[in-house]
């Protein structure tokens, strides 16, 4: 068999990861908060793109901005253009005054020598100065000596941040190490304290073993508990303990109310999360009044006290999507326009410099950024229209929720949405992660509204696993006391309800909502019940007490 060349052409089709593709994708999936991150970025890289304002836009050209559209459920769109100026001028006062009243100002005076004709009198006599007026306008006009004087503090400049003369907020690290500076004088001591507020969590609490401490700072175990005795005195009380029993023993000793009754009920945590008061009773050595006074006490301390220093920020959830109720008995779907980004290419720079750069290198680099920034806006406005659309097709999948509420939300997969609206699965799932709508019922992310789907048992429709976690929570809340419902209980009451589930699922989406056993919230609304009755006769016996012979 011969060895020969030929020429073959073949035709096939292959997707290509581009750069341009990436960054749509990377796009897509953003939360708003990182995607102004992004753009912030891309404005201090790019110099081709501006940051378009709200009201009217120079002769910029370029492809419209995404953050510039109001979105309808209809899916048709109108530039935000901001609104038409008025042919009425603000006076100094606010008050509006016609153009020709200001005609005097633009009138010429004439000549110094004319001016003193008309006023009959020199100009010294007419506008004269005091001697510290002088003294001031000649310092005003002076040019500024020192480089802080350029950029003054009032001043009326856009970049003006006002957040810049707000106080740092205190840490609680920083607040524990300004009293580490007063409570200690030996260098070594400072150097432990230092250690062990590094260690100190959110909440307050340090680790419960702190024998690698003393190995890693190279001190003996009596300084390092030495140390942090005095740590545990510091503001806020309960500060640096090394567990929850510590930190209220702290707060009571700071109050004056550790006493060896209180001491067994802090010891005994347990008995107390499991409302087995009969045991804490017997163990503290009281009775029922006092043990209910004890616990009441117990309550009105912080668990966690150093959340009162909040290391980070709470940043406030932003909805990307508005569902309102429309006129006609729908809903109205838009997108948040706060949280779209409004950037713009500038053309016009670009091709001001196309006319007087020279070298090869430049222009390339300036292609590279138009066609960036190009692709930019491009990516940005079909990441809006494509939210858009994924919210439209959820609103219209889930009616019923909006209309009724959560028993009514259906079973819905990626899959059914993205057929709807002619995408791809991974599309939708990357639209719907990080995103948030803001409807009637409140705020959810877009993520919430695809849920499973339960068996009917009448071989009916398949009910929502969130409506049925709903179900659950309803029957288990409107339980009495003397009647509290178990596990196979309740699913003998969904089951009449046309749902079929098992009973292991209905224990998953108990414990999930965090709802304890039947047997644990027996104990828990028998004891509410038996301090509620208690408290009348309680009052009546002090009433008793305090009457009169």
């Amino acid at each position: 068999m011969a060895l020969t060349q030929r020429l073959e052409f073949r035709q096939s089709q292959s997707l290509v990861m581009t750069p341009q593709l990436m960054q749509a994708i990377k796009l897509l999936q953003l939360s708003n908060l990182d995607l102004s991150a992004f753009v912030e970025e891309e404005l201090e890289r790019n110099p081709l793109l501006d940051r378009a304002s709200d009201g009217p836009e120079p002769p910029v050209a370029g492809e419209p901005a995404a953050a510039g559209a109001e979105f309808s459920d209809s899916g048709s769109y109108g530039e935000d253009g901001g609104s038409d100026a008025s042919d009425m001028t603000t006076g100094p006062g606010g008050e509006a005054f016609e153009p020709g009243q200001e005609e005097w100002l633009n009138r010429d005076l004439g000549s110094r020598t004319e001016i003193e004709q008309t006023l009959d009198t020199p100009l010294d006599n007419v506008f004269s100065e005091e001697p510290a007026e002088a003294a001031a306008r000649a310092a005003q006009d002076a040019a500024p000596t020192a480089y802080t004087e350029w950029g003054g503090g009032a001043s009326n400049d856009d970049d003006y941040n006002l957040e810049a003369f707000v106080a740092a907020e205190v840490t609680l690290g920083g607040h524990l190490a300004e009293q580490l500076a007063v409570a200690f004088s030996a260098p070594a001591q400072r150097m432990i304290g230092q250690y062990l507020i590094d260690l100190v969590d959110d909440a307050g609490y340090l680790p419960p073993d702190l024998g690698q401490a003393a190995e890693r700072l190279g001190a003996s175990p009596a300084d390092v508990d030495a140390v942090l005795a005095v740590l545990q005195k510091f503001d806020p009380p309960g500060v640096c303990a090394r567990n929850l029993s510590e930190c209220l023993a702290i707060q009571l000793r700071e109050l004056n109310r550790y006493d060896p009754a209180m001491q067994a009920l802090v010891e005994n945590l347990d008995l107390l999360a499991k409302r087995d008061i009969a045991s804490l009773r017997k163990l503290c050595g009281v009775d029922d009044e006092d043990i209910t006074d004890m616990i009441g006490e117990i309550r009105r301390l912080d668990p966690k006290p150093g959340l009162k220093f909040g290391s980070a920020r709470t940043q406030t959830m932003v909805p990307d999507v508005y569902v309102r109720p429309g006129p006609d008995g729908g809903w109205h779907v838009e997108l948040n326009s706060d949280t779209l980004p409004r950037v713009l290419v500038n053309q016009v720079y670009y091709t001001e410099l196309s006319k007087t750069i020279r070298k090869d290198g430049d222009k390339s680099y300036f292609s590279d950024c138009l066609q960036n920034a190009t692709w930019l806006v491009r990516a940005l406005d079909q990441r809006a229209r494509t939210i858009l659309k994924v919210a439209t097709e959820i609103v219209r999948q889930q009616d019923g929720f909006f209309t009724h509420g959560v028993a009514h939300l259906r079973p819905l997969n990626l899959k059914a949405v993205a057929d709807a609206i002619q995408m791809h699965e991974s599309t939708v799932s990357r639209v719907t992660a990080n995103k948030y709508m803001a409807t009637n019922r409140g705020s959810f992310e877009l993520k919430y509204f695809f849920t499973a789907s339960i068996a009917s048992a009448d071989g009916g429709e398949a009910h929502s696993a969130e409506a049925v976690r709903h179900h659950i929570k309803q029957l288990i809340d409107a339980e009495a006391p003397s009647a509290i419902l178990s596990d196979d209980t309740i699913v003998e009451r969904l089951r009449a309800s046309g749902i079929d589930i098992a009973r292991r699922t209905v224990a998953k989406y108990r414990e999930a909502m965090r709802i304890p056993s039947s047997v644990q919230r027996r104990r828990d609304k028998q004891s509410m019940l038996g301090n509620a009755l208690s408290a009348p006769a309680t009052s009546s016996d002090r009433s008793r007490d305090t009457a009169p012979a």
